[in-house]
């Protein structure tokens, strides 16, 4: 696929830059591509030896008699483009760069990438790195260990990209403890060529991928790899992706002038990713060995037809000899996403028909520390069957007359024959390594502790939510485009690029937004005159480029009845306002009619480069910043994604109607978060906003808007 088979399928590679010098990156990568026992034609290129590892050395790959399919490079970079110039007059197909030098140090060394990516794109030759540790094949029919790392790893049926290199090198050791073997392996260095999404697309084809992981360092594409991966986890062929992104404690929100600028940042822009895209976010390489344990869990039917193993539900069996850990696991369910099975009556009389009077026969079931491999048996065939159930856990703690090859032998039994997944704790390492070992070798997920079986539970639980995600039809929506270019661009032409309400309100009119009468007033008369216009009850606002957080400074009054109390409030407002920023310039001071009382909420907007708009969504108000109860997704978002967006918030039940209070209108909030959605994909102009509060009023009542602020930049400043 697009010329990424002869990264992993060549049948001839050239290490250019092969050295005699054991030690040296160029001597052990050819010596670890000879040893791996690659099934191809293996070529050293260095003129200054006639031999690597007493294998004939060419000078130059132009003198290899030979065509050669994959050429890997471990030259100085100013070397490197004359290398790869006659490597593509050769016919090489693929290209590994491994040496470093080149984006990353900047100046000439990113000139140098540059010139190699243009031409071996001219020529249709893929490029891996620079900066990378190599490719990595297991399978026999390949052997190909094109790496700096020793270690080729045992087959498997999961495939690995990694940003970096060093980490891949402790991930293969890791892996090797582990007992866990691979599909395919690779670094991918500074992604110059070949990236991310080009290797996702890659081994989603690839029949002998079941699982990909990840580990991301920034990712370079946004809605193509939202849209692209979407269809990778969740079409007609899923494929699981596990991701590991690293600096999550170290990115941070930016400075700005609105409070979803404030909160988000670039972790929200990857959790937002990750959510949209259906792929399955992890916090620790031990995370990511199990839950791709679990990922990769799959039976064979008697068809024939192989299927991976996910829950229908997240109902939870857990069968165990010792009770703390069974509180443990049950613990963990809990925070996992997951919940304990309820038995029904036959199930509970089976257990009892098989277990002594003193074991507990509801869940968690204990069998007991006494209990061989037929207790085990007995109990897991009843609670799996059970109609309640969606799986198990099964625990074994070591006791003197536990049998575990045996307890492991009737779990690998009843797992052939049952659709549900059942994942093991067997903990402890040497008494229970036989039984750890057969379960490995039936592909029956095991582990040390029962926290790392129920999170990996959990994970298979959500994957199997996003697999059986319904989709709503989408909203029918007409909004004026038009219009509300112009009236960007008469702001952004009068040199402003801050509008709150005045502006924000007839801009957000023009896609669908409910909004209150607005008008300004530069004197307390005039507002009085225009209270009695637009009539009672009504809040007042001071309107200031300086002054953001109005309530901060004093700069907003509430319920306001009578022409004396708005003239009051008026000059109440402009002193508090001066005092609160003697610098600030005071347009005057808005008047709006109160909405009627709702649930508050903020919608809001930051734009991100390569990502485009991150859209918020959460508990609003003043309270905004304290609570951060909000949920991200980048734009352009659905209506699926609009309803995903609104439950993943805490405060979900405050909208759906707590201990009595009215229901709320849901169903316009979403419909509003398309529509804002939409605004700022048609209007680039706008860099941030956010709607606080949005008013949610009673279920069928609508929305309304209280407060809003825009921060505009041309698009030749910013995007």
């Amino acid at each position: 696929m697009q010329g990424l088979d002869a990264l992993f399928n060549p049948s001839s590679v050239a290490v250019i830059g092969a050295s005699a010098t054991p030690g040296k990156v160029g001597h052990d990568i050819f010596v670890n591509i000879l040893k791996g026992g690659f099934t191809g034609t293996l070529y050293p290129v260095n003129p200054r030896s006639r031999s690597i590892a007493s294998v004939r050395a060419y000078a130059d790959i132009r003198d290899i008699p030979d065509p050669v399919d994959l050429a890997i490079v471990i030259l100085p970079p100013h070397q490197v483009e004359k290398a790869i110039a006659n490597a593509i007059s050769h016919g090489v197909r693929a290209v590994v760069i491994v040496s470093a030098g080149f984006r990353e140090v900047g100046g000439e060394g990113l000139a140098i990438e540059q010139r190699i990516v243009a031409m071996c794109g001219a020529a249709g030759v893929r490029v891996v790195g620079p900066n990378c540790l190599g490719v990595i094949n297991p399978k026999g029919a390949v052997r190909l260990n094109a790496s700096f790392s020793a270690r080729m790893p045992k087959p498997g049926n999961i495939s690995f990209i990694s940003q970096s290199g060093a980490l891949c090198t402790a991930v293969l050791d890791f892996a090797a403890d582990k007992d866990f073997g691979f599909s395919k392996f690779i670094s991918i260095g500074n992604k110059a060529d070949v990236d991310e999404l080009d290797l996702l697309r890659y081994f989603h084809a690839d029949p002998d991928t079941e699982v990909i992981m990840l580990y991301i360092e920034e990712l370079h594409r946004g809605p193509e790899f939202i849209r692209e991966v979407k269809e990778i986890t969740g079409g007609d062929r899923p494929t699981p992706v596990l991701a590991i992104k690293s600096g999550r404690t170290l990115a941070g929100a930016s400075a700005a002038a609105s409070h979803t600028g404030s909160l988000a940042g670039s972790e929200a822009v990857y959790d937002a990713l990750f959510a949209q895209s259906g792929i399955i976010r992890v916090d620790s390489i031990d995370e990511l060995f199990d839950f791709g344990i679990a990922f990769a869990y799959k039976n064979e039917s008697a068809t024939g037809k192989v299927r991976r193993k996910v829950p229908h539900g997240n109902r939870v069996a857990i069968v165990t000899n010792a009770g703390g850990p069974g509180i443990v696991a049950t613990d963990m369910t809990v925070t996992s996403g997951l919940e304990l099975a309820t038995f029904n009556e036959e199930t509970i009389e089976v257990l009892k028909s098989h277990l002594p009077t003193t074991a507990n026969v509801n869940n968690p079931v204990d069998v007991i520390g006494d209990a061989a491999q037929d207790r085990y048996e007995n109990a897991l065939n009843a609670v799996i069957k059970d109609e309640g159930v969606d799986g198990a856990l099964v625990i074994l703690t070591p006791q003197s007359m536990t049998n575990a090859i045996g307890t492991a032998e009737a779990i690998v039994r009843i797992a052939r024959h049952s659709y549900k997944p059942i994942l093991c704790c067997f903990m402890g390492i040497i008494d229970v390594s036989a039984g750890v070992k057969h379960l490995q070798a039936s592909g029956v997920p095991v582990y040390r502790f029962p926290e790392s079986a129920a999170k990996s539970f959990g994970a298979l639980y959500r994957y199997s939510r996003w697999l059986n995600r319904q989709r709503l039809a989408p909203f029918h929506m007409e909004h004026d485009k038009e219009r509300a270019a112009a009236i960007i661009a008469t702001a952004l032409e009068a040199g402003k690029t801050y509008m709150g309400e005045l502006g924000g309100t007839e801009l957000l009119k023009c896609y669908g937004f409910n909004v209150l009468p607005t008008e300004l007033a530069t004197t307390s008369g005039e507002a009085g005159e225009i209270a009695e216009r637009i009539g009672y009850p009504l809040v007042m606002k001071i309107v200031s480029p300086q002054i953001i957080h109005k309530s901060d400074a004093g700069g907003v009054k509430v319920g306001l009845n009578s022409r004396e109390e708005v003239e009051r409030a008026y000059t109440t407002i402009v002193d508090n306002a001066r005092n609160y920023d003697p610098q600030a310039t005071i347009d005057g001071v808005l008047l709006q009619r109160l909405a009627p009382k709702g649930l508050e909420v903020i919608l809001g907007m930051n734009r991100y480069p390569v990502f485009g708009p991150l859209i918020m969504f959460g508990i609003g108000g003043v309270f905004v910043e304290v609570f951060q109860d909000v949920a991200f997704r980048l734009a352009p978002l659905t209506r699926n994604g609009a309803r995903n967006m609104v439950r993943a918030i805490k405060g979900h039940k405050l909208l759906s109607g707590y201990r009595g209070a009215p229901k709320t209108d849901i169903a316009t909030v979403e419909r509003m978060l398309v529509g804002l959605s939409e605004m700022v994909i048609n209007h680039p102009e706008i860099k941030e906003l956010d709607i606080n509060p949005l008013l949610v009023h009673p279920d069928g009542q609508g929305v309304t808007v209280a407060d809003c602020r825009f921060i505009f930049e041309t698009p030749q400043e910013g995007n």
